[in-house]
């Protein structure tokens, strides 16, 4: 199937041209039929499905259907999101995909100065994305008015409810209009988010698609396991690589992640962490030095990650193994994409084998380990004699570590 058999405008199909997007994804092929033909949609898939071209490439038409033509623009479309990296991403997504209609757009969220947003909210959009904090304190001083409201997108309902914005939705679904169309998208269906669907959608069509299980052919997946008082030092050996230029690196906690960046300046290595904590003009500033390669290494928490998108980003880090599988998938897709290759690189300390072993399984394959490396995993305390064996040894294969590392990585891509 291709985007000119959904029912697409012209405007619409120029612009995914112009983005080189010839065939849907199976979300996408799914839900733009249904939303446009305006029912209701439950939706339950995951980052990395194409979701956010499944919901705003339709939105888009039907405003511009409604709407393109009014010389003042009226809020017709909300759709509001948990993080505001994501948020901007939407955003960013809907400016490409309705580059030749005339739908205005613009993002809200936290963690900055409200008065460039007030401006853009003054001057009319269409379409506004949003974080539910944001958007609910601009309510209440008067700056947005919900009540022309057709088009609701609820996305990541599960990570909303993790995050703690069920309050914050249930003042929302009090003020935006009963009549509407409304999309909820989820990639997980627990009975909260169950629960929490009936409340917004009413006869909606359910669309699901498989979770993603399979990793790209075209990513090399390497796996070390070590302690994790050495995972430091094995990252730092890691880096020692050149090649390595251009590295997004996970951490599983905040805290984790500022430490991981501490120890790299230590060692004159240039990386920042985004994450919740940070400020959104730190975690922008710190994205953009990254994409234009002034930062070495991003350090990220899985939430602040997403919306993150970098073309032919070579390297992703697993510092920390993710407890969820799914993660995992999620985690080393963001490198070797449109037939680029990539590298995904795993530090795997005792307590995270059985997130290894939960991968594996899922992805039906096994991550080749490198054990030739100075700092293999010990799960029992050693002796003073053998730690000063270990030490003897450890600085023998430092020596002969970069040479085999190098054939493994000439012999995988030839």
């Amino acid at each position: 199937m291709r985007f000119d058999e959904l029912g697409l405008m012209q405007p619409i199909l120029k612009a995914l041209a112009k983005k080189n997007y010839t065939e849907p994804t199976p979300i996408q092929a799914k839900a733009i039929p249904i939303i446009l033909n305006r029912n209701d949609v439950l939706g339950c898939a995951q980052t990395g499905t194409g979701k956010t071209a499944a919901f705003a490439i339709p939105v888009i038409q039907l405003i511009e259907k409604i709407e393109g033509q009014n010389k003042k623009p009226i809020l017709r479309a909300l759709i509001v999101t948990p993080t505001r990296e994501l948020a901007i991403q939407i955003d960013e997504n809907i400016t490409a995909y309705g580059e030749f209609t005339n739908i205005k757009n613009t993002v809200i969220f936290g963690g900055v100065k409200q008065g460039k947003q007030v401006e853009a909210l003054k001057k009319g959009v269409h379409i506004l994305v949003a974080t539910p904090g944001r958007l609910l304190d601009l309510e209440q001083q008067g700056h947005i008015d919900l009540s022309t409201i057709k088009l609701f997108v609820l996305d990541e309902a599960d990570r909303m409810l993790d995050m703690g914005f069920i309050n914050d939705i249930r003042k929302l679904l009090k003020l935006i209009p009963e009549k509407r169309q409304s999309l909820f998208f989820s990639a997980t269906m627990p009975d909260n988010i169950v629960e929490l669907s009936r409340k917004i959608l009413k006869d909606p069509k359910k669309i699901e698609v498989s979770p993603v299980s399979s990793t790209a052919e075209t990513v090399q997946q390497q796996l070390y396991y070590t302690n994790r008082n050495l995972k430091k030092d094995l990252l730092l050996l890691l880096l020692k690589d050149e090649k390595m230029d251009q590295v997004l690196l996970f951490s599983r906690t905040k805290h984790g992640a500022d430490r991981i960046v501490r120890n790299l300046k230590k060692s004159k290595i240039k990386a920042a962490a985004i994450h919740g904590d940070k400020a959104q003009n730190q975690r922008q500033k710190a994205l953009k030095q990254f994409k234009e390669k002034e930062l070495r290494v991003l350090v990220a928490t899985d939430i602040a990650a997403r919306g993150i998108d970098i073309d032919k980003l070579n390297y992703v880090v697993n510092y920390d193994v993710p407890n969820v599988a799914e993660t995992y998938v999620h985690r080393i897709g963001r490198t070797g994409r449109a037939g680029e290759e990539g590298m995904s690189i795993s530090i795997c300390e005792p307590e995270e084998n059985a997130y290894i072993r939960a991968i594996e399984k899922l992805i039906q394959q096994k991550i080749p380990v490198i054990n030739d490396h100075p700092y293999p995993q010990t799960e029992k305390p050693m002796t003073d004699k053998e730690k000063k064996e270990w030490n003897k040894e450890k600085q023998r294969k430092k020596q002969e570590f970069f040479a085999n590392r190098k054939k493994n990585m000439t012999r995988a891509r030839y």
